[in-house]
């Protein structure tokens, strides 16, 4: 980055905070973080079936990356790959959109914040992150403490050999820290046949994030009555992982289907910082003073 720059996604119609902006940020790294910090992102669509009014969202896993400059770090601009099945519905019409397919109709276009031309489906990308349920006086002020990011961009499948596999590597490796070269790779053709990478050119985003306790309004805090009586405070949440567990199932007759007997040191190493990171930020984030 150089400079001591802090990169933003510029502030737009569509992706402008508007209730409780104190708590938004525009802040690239902070933003791309709490996308690779999620298991699950949910991506959001619409279809072009007229007998189907709903927009539709689907759980996926996806990491913010990019495969031009595959060392750009988390505060730069990158772009967002989201795995699934081939012949998914967000897929198809993917590819239907994509420039790759030139009998179509001309698909949607944006300009991106550097300049270039975006094509590819529309999608919102959005992953919440829950680290404390705030109690108060009244049911009124009761607040979650909580981490969210909202991304928007177009979506295309990956075409190239070589960006596919480095992206499935990519989303493997989000899931588990190192996961990937601890594996059979690289997947055979069945494997790359029946998997799809979109990868999706962000154009906007923002986040928004609370931390902190509880904000009771002063008619209530001059109540004596009230606050001898209704307890305050915050509740703690963290995603927990637990000891890696082996599984005990069997392949033919009573032959192990798992022969590793110990738990890989990157797995459990993994699970233990991720449990260690979680709580210790869920319980910063009670005392954290900055919001008030």
């Amino acid at each position: 980055m150089g400079h001591g720059r802090t990169l933003e996604y510029p502030k737009t119609p569509v992706n402008r905070v508007n209730r409780y902006n104190q708590r938004a940020t525009y802040d690239l790294e902070q933003i791309h973080t709490i996308i690779n910090t999620s298991t699950v992102v949910h991506v959001s669509f619409n279809t072009p079936d007229a007998s189907n009014p709903f927009p539709v969202t689907l759980p996926m896993v996806g990491v913010a990356a990019s495969f031009e400059h595959p060392s750009a770090s988390l505060a730069e601009p990158l772009d967002v790959y989201l795995h699934g099945y081939v012949s998914s519905r967000l897929m198809n019409l993917s590819r239907n959109a994509g420039p790759q397919n030139s009998t179509s109709s001309p698909p949607p276009t944006a300009t991106d914040g550097d300049g270039t031309t975006a094509q590819g489906l529309p999608v919102t990308i959005s992953a919440t992150l829950v680290d404390g349920l705030v109690l108060t006086l009244t049911p009124n002020t009761h607040d979650v403490n909580y981490r969210s990011a909202t991304l928007f961009g177009y979506a295309s499948l990956v075409t190239s050999v070589e960006e596919k596999v480095w992206a499935m590597e990519q989303v493997t490796n989000s899931v588990v820290r190192d996961r990937w070269r601890h594996t059979r790779v690289p997947p055979d053709g069945a494997e790359m046949q029946s998997t799809s990478i979109l990868r999706v050119k962000i154009v906007g985003g923002s986040g928004k994030v609370r931390v902190g306790g509880p904000r009771d309004e002063l008619k209530d805090l001059k109540r004596e009555d009230i606050r001898d009586k209704v307890w305050t405070g915050v509740i703690p949440v963290w995603e927990c992982f637990g000891e890696p567990v082996g599984y005990k199932g069997v392949v033919q007759g009573d032959e192990k289907a798992n022969r590793v007997e110990n738990v890989p040191e990157h797995v459990r190493e993994f699970a233990r910082e991720m449990r260690e990171q979680n709580e210790k930020y869920a319980l910063a984030a009670v005392v954290d003073t900055s919001q008030d």
